[in-house]
């Protein structure tokens, strides 16, 4: 008899452990809250393409097009999933959405709404950015102008002609504040905490950025770090007269301590030299219909996309076990399992220099090991 296993998500991660586990004769059930797969990629903004390079970004099992080209767009991201979870036959039980784990007599106990269910072993495959985040600004609340999420942002359409402020620098920020001017927004501002440190897309024809991390991740992390600000000092100009001094050479620690990946630049820094999109301080309140701006200034957007990053959201689905980080990411991932909870699995909570898509089909082949072993 074969061991039964749930996989929570039904994103990348999840079906390429449901393919992984499918080829090495496990019972798998996939759940998702959501009635398609890849949900998350379908409610990206349009323009999002994968940031590694396709021959990088496969699944187990069934590779992209490559009609697809290098760069592959969030609606080829689409079709391949959809394409993925058919060609290994993967059936997903949607509309059910998991609200804790429990381990109970050796088994777990999967609660949900929608009926519990139980399984010999558990895989969390539920997505690096799960709930947006906005701060709790002072004033947020009386703002008359437009404020939301960056997950809410499609397109620039709503945007033509107005001002617009984006608050955060990460690669989100980055591409929606180059969508916006280059869809007609009249102003563009984009409001900057901590210097981002810039890479280009590509180090040379064909290899990308995440290509050069695939080596890097492999190398102690003081060298990546002055590896990484050497070749942004090379390949990416002084932003000084623009508000955006050199960064702190730091930033593959930054990435392993809380993700802050460094900007893939798409066009931002020429919009940035152009004075197309302006850089201004850190938002610290709202105030008579204005953004409070970190060392005394303000402007006075007509709507605010809040660029400032997610939960995890693993903390009522796991948190009572114990094997969360302070970030409320687990301490464990891939074929590793925690002491607390035998036969638990987690993936898609990393976000290595070396690409998620590559990440997440490492994961699963090293999952699917650790369960034959286990067996």
């Amino acid at each position: 008899m074969s061991e039964s296993v749930l996989i929570v998500g039904a994103g990348p991660g999840g079906l390429a452990a449901a393919a992984c586990l499918r080829d090495s004769g496990f019972d798998v059930t996939i759940v998702d809250k959501a009635y398609t797969v890849g949900s998350a990629w379908r409610g990206h903004y349009e323009r999002l393409h994968l940031h590694t390079i396709r021959a990088h970004s496969h699944l187990p099992g069934f590779k992209i097009p490559r009609a697809y080209g290098d760069w592959v767009a969030r609606a080829n991201v689409v079709r391949y999933l959809d394409a993925y979870a058919r060609h290994h036959r993967i059936e997903l039980r949607s509309g059910t959405t998991i609200d804790r784990l429990d381990r109970e007599d050796g088994r777990w106990i999967a609660r949900s709404a929608q009926g519990d269910l139980t399984a010999d072993r558990v895989i969390v495959a539920t997505g690096y950015n799960h709930t947006p985040l906005i701060p709790n600004w002072p004033g947020r609340q009386d703002f008359p102008g437009e404020l939301v999420h960056s997950s809410k942002y499609r397109n620039a359409a709503p945007y033509i002609g107005r001002e617009v402020l984006v608050v955060g620098t990460g690669n989100t920020g980055a591409e929606i504040a180059v969508d916006l001017v280059e869809g007609g927004a009249s102003r563009v501002w984009l409001a900057v905490r901590t210097v981002p440190t810039f890479v280009r897309r590509q180090v040379a024809p064909k290899i990308g950025q995440s290509s050069a991390g695939i080596v890097l991740r492999h190398l102690p992390v003081p060298l990546v770090n002055r590896i990484i600000a050497l070749s942004s000092r090379m390949t990416t100009p002084d932003l000084s007269a623009f508000g955006l001094p050199r960064p702190a050479p730091d930033a593959y620690t930054r990435l392993l301590a809380d993700g802050a990946v460094p900007i893939i630049d798409v066009g931002l820094i020429d919009l940035i030299r152009a004075g197309k999109v302006e850089t201004v301080s850190a938002v610290t309140g709202f105030e008579d219909g204005k953004v409070l701006l970190a060392g005394g200034g303000s402007i006075a957007p007509e709507a605010v996309i809040a660029a400032t990053g997610f939960d995890h959201g693993l903390t009522e689905l796991v948190g009572h076990l114990g094997l969360l980080d302070a970030q409320g990411r687990p301490t464990v991932h891939g074929g590793q399992e925690h002491p607390n909870a035998p036969g638990l699995y987690f993936t898609g909570f990393t976000n290595p220099i070396s690409g998620m898509f590559r990440e997440l089909a490492r994961d699963a082949r090293r999952i699917a090991r650790a369960l034959g072993k286990a067996r």
